[in-house]
């Protein structure tokens, strides 16, 4: 075990929460600590849990003092579960690059990041083009290594239902097979799968880097 310290937000969700259990499991870290809005029931030697108002993300990370090396984003919503564009520009523009700068005033020089496919600043679409505004932003801030994770639909049981997104789950595995050549990024991925890769990748020190699919998959198997 290295004695080097991850900062995690997100650890509630659904590629947070598989996220926070590889960073535990990890060789890597000796501590981990989850910035999250209630206590997290879950306990472990090597975690430590920082309870943060996110609308005032960066005093409170700065406040609580913290001394990190890497940080992971898992943070992310929906533009339904947010309630209008805006609700949700704050949580996956906002609180996302809040996050960052924060980590990086702790010390982080290292950051992965839960993004979306098709994510791009230019986007006539809102959701992709605030995933690439957020890209974009955090990539600007200059940390030595930036790893970017785009996964298409998240496989995975949630807390709460969304049942047009359990029907494209249900058909993914149909989807994933007419997905090939170029269109292979946009297939279905696991959460689990998702998060174990974006472990592997900051364990090997890879450059920075996008990771979509094909990657996300050889990296979590590796």
């Amino acid at each position: 075990m290295t004695d080097t310290t991850a900062l995690i937000a997100g650890a509630t969700g659904l590629v947070g929460g598989h996220l926070l259990n590889s960073l535990l499991a990890s060789p890597r870290y000796k501590r981990v600590i989850a910035l999250t809005r209630k206590p997290l029931a879950q306990t472990h030697e090597k975690l430590s849990n920082v309870v943060i108002d996110f609308d005032n993300l960066e005093a409170d990370v700065a406040k609580a003092k913290l001394s990190v090396d890497d940080a992971y984003c898992a943070l992310g919503t929906t533009i339904k579960k947010a309630g209008s564009q805006e609700a949700f520009r704050l949580v996956d523009y906002d609180y996302e690059t809040a996050f960052a700068r924060a980590a990086q005033k702790a010390g982080a020089t290292r950051l992965a990041l839960v993004s979306s496919v098709g994510a791009n600043a230019k986007s006539s679409i809102f959701y992709t083009r605030v995933k690439g505004e957020t890209e974009n932003a955090i990539r600007d801030m200059g940390f030595s290594t930036f790893q970017v994770f785009q996964p298409g639909v998240l496989l995975g049981t949630r807390g709460e239902a969304r049942p047009a997104e359990q029907l494209a789950i249900s058909l993914t595995p149909l989807l994933n097979l007419g997905l090939q050549g170029p269109m292979q990024k946009y297939r279905g991925i696991s959460a689990e799968t998702v998060a174990r890769s974006m472990v592997a990748v900051m364990e090997a020190d890879a450059p920075s880097a996008t990771h979509r699919y094909r990657e996300m998959v050889a990296a979590a198997h590796f």
